[in-house]
């Protein structure tokens, strides 16, 4: 089954190493592809100011974060996909513009970047997400299976501003039925045909 793939795989989340950072004129030329211009977020924040100190890649994921804020497009969060020092994706919060409670801004690149790739794994990517990533983003990136993650705030950060992920984390333990939303069982052995019909597939794509 699916899951069972999954467990096949451990990523290293490892800190950034400042002597692997690409130039900024590398990532100005990668900011001007043709992907790039043809994107929705307007970029005011630009490279302006941008120290040599800084990670580009990030530099851009919050020159994002703080024009998504501005345009009133989503909360203040976005996050960038890179592949051979090239940005191939990008993605902002657009939860109340869409009135979709995925569109995080993490979920929102990994999407755009597996399109772009033709695979539903980002291998050799590496995402750069402006805050610590949500339980449902963590989710999609172990799924994702890029090679690391990079983030700017911690969850302790974004819980100050009113985005408190320690619910979820505790609701995740508790029993179905004492949840806040109560999960009730329903069906199960009608539903086990589905993956006994996925065992049996000879000609199935494991992910």
């Amino acid at each position: 089954m699916a899951r069972t793939h999954l467990a096949r795989f451990s990523p290293t989340f490892s800190a950034p190493r400042r002597t692997s950072f690409p130039s900024r004129s590398q990532v100005e030329r990668a900011c001007k592809t043709s992907w790039l211009r043809a994107g929705e977020i307007s970029i005011a924040a630009g490279w302006t100011e941008l120290r040599d100190q800084e990670n580009p890649f990030m530099a851009r994921a919050i020159a994002l974060s703080i024009e998504n804020v501005r345009s009133g497009n989503g909360g203040p969060f976005a996050a960038v996909v890179v592949k051979d020092g090239e940005i191939i994706a990008q993605g902002v919060n657009q939860v109340t513009s869409t009135n979709d409670p995925t569109a995080h801004a993490e979920v929102i690149a990994i999407r755009e970047a597996c399109k772009r790739l033709a695979d539903f794994e980002l291998k050799d990517c590496e995402l750069y997400t402006t805050c610590e990533p949500c339980p449902m983003c963590l989710g999609a990136i172990y799924w994702a299976r890029p090679a690391r993650v990079y983030f700017a705030n911690t969850a302790e950060d974004a819980s100050k501003i009113g985005f408190d992920d320690t619910l979820i984390y505790k609701e995740a333990a508790r029993p179905h039925s004492e949840r806040k939303i109560p999960m009730i069982p329903l069906m199960r052995e009608q539903a086990l045909e589905a993956f006994r019909a996925w065992e049996e597939k000879g000609d199935k794509t494991p992910y």
